[in-house]
């Protein structure tokens, strides 16, 4: 059973009942590349997937950062590039139960992950979950930090850094 944590934003003052481990974006970077009155014609963007321009294939996944001292992890629901090949692949896997048992796919990661630097493009692989679940992102950029928490894990002070960055990053926002 979790620990339950009260959080405080350092920021802000609010209080939350959970400490905010799960964080993400709605649509994958280059869609903000699109003018906005044109989106709705060259977007086609779901849940999960997004094609731009009948040309650019996304979908969407999880990166999950082991917090060692802690029962949760710090999860960032991204999105990464996929070929169209694959895309189609994994449109027709979406209700397989077999599906986990699919090659990864590769891709680019197309999300800024917060407090990880330059994220953008850098390279990845996806994993199949089971049926209702989004993929798991692997970091395979070599040397990148977002591997090395990915691989080694964090302790739940650094977490907690991360934490209060994300969210005072947020709160500057317009």
């Amino acid at each position: 059973m979790p620990i339950q944590y009260s959080f405080t934003c350092s920021c802000c003052g609010k209080t939350y009942e959970e400490l905010p481990l799960c964080f993400g974006s709605k649509y994958p970077d280059y869609y903000f590349s699109i003018p906005e009155e044109e989106r709705e014609k060259r977007v086609e963007l779901y849940e999960s997937l997004c094609v731009i321009d009948e040309q650019h294939f996304f979908h969407r996944g999880r990166i999950t950062i082991p917090i060692t001292d802690h029962d949760e992890d710090l999860l960032f629901n991204v999105w990464t590039s996929i070929s169209k090949e694959n895309f189609e692949i994994r449109n027709d896997l979406w209700n397989d139960p077999a599906r986990v048992g699919h090659a990864p796919y590769f891709g680019w990661l197309q999300t800024i992950v917060p407090t990880y630097g330059d994220t953008l493009n850098i390279k990845t692989v996806a994993r199949e979950n089971e049926v209702g679940l989004i993929p798991s992102i692997e970091v395979i950029e070599e040397g990148h930090p977002l591997r090395l928490d990915q691989q080694n894990g964090i302790s739940f002070e650094t977490a907690l850094e991360k934490v209060q960055q994300i969210l005072k990053e947020w709160h500057r926002e317009p």
